[in-house]
């Protein structure tokens, strides 16, 4: 495959397909957001997007955010998470670590200190474990910000956390009493 805009093409065809419109090329996921790969190359083909089998799977392994993951028999795919259609990864509840990190843009930090972190139209808020990554997050909005959440503390209080294939962490929301700005 041509290194670069080949790859990032096809990186953001698979990420539109299998989190926000599979049925834009007309694909049907199942529950837990799988689909068939020979189904995905098929109906890709056909809406003239050609993807061959060896550059989906390098696509997959090249994924910097580990975005995609294949099943363990190697016949099927999905988005590891970020879809706002509605789908169940299937993830067990898991203990956070103490502290997670949420990366944003500065014109928004006033509204969400406010309001909270909502998932918007993702299903779930994204979380990471370290700055850097929040920062990189961040960035792409605009002036970054990094929000800091007292994720142990909303555990004890009951709210559930998941961590998803590529190590993103979940939850449904986080109230502003959670959240700090990071100096």
């Amino acid at each position: 495959m041509a290194a670069g805009g080949r790859a990032v093409q096809l990186r953001k065809t698979l990420s539109f397909v299998l989190r926000h419109q599979p049925w834009s090329i007309g694909l049907v996921l199942d529950e837990q957001g799988w689909v068939e790969i020979d189904e995905l190359l098929a109906w890709a083909h056909a809406s003239g997007r050609r993807i061959t089998h060896a550059e989906l799977l390098e696509v997959v392994a090249s994924s910097d955010k580990q975005r995609f993951t294949v099943s363990s028999d190697g016949r099927r795919i999905r988005a590891a998470q970020g879809h706002s259609v509605p789908v169940d990864l299937a993830l067990a509840p898991q203990v956070p670590p103490a502290v997670l990190y949420h990366g944003t843009a500065s014109r928004l930090v006033a509204a969400i200190m406010a309001q909270g972190l909502r998932a918007q139209a993702r299903r779930q808020v994204h979380l990471c474990t370290d700055i850097d990554t929040a920062r990189r997050v961040g960035a792409r909005h605009g002036l970054p910000v990094v929000l800091v959440i007292d994720a142990a503390r909303m555990h004890a209080a009951g709210h559930v956390f998941f961590v998803a294939d590529n190590g993103v962490w979940l939850t449904d929301r986080i109230a502003p009493g959670y959240l700090s700005r990071l100096p």
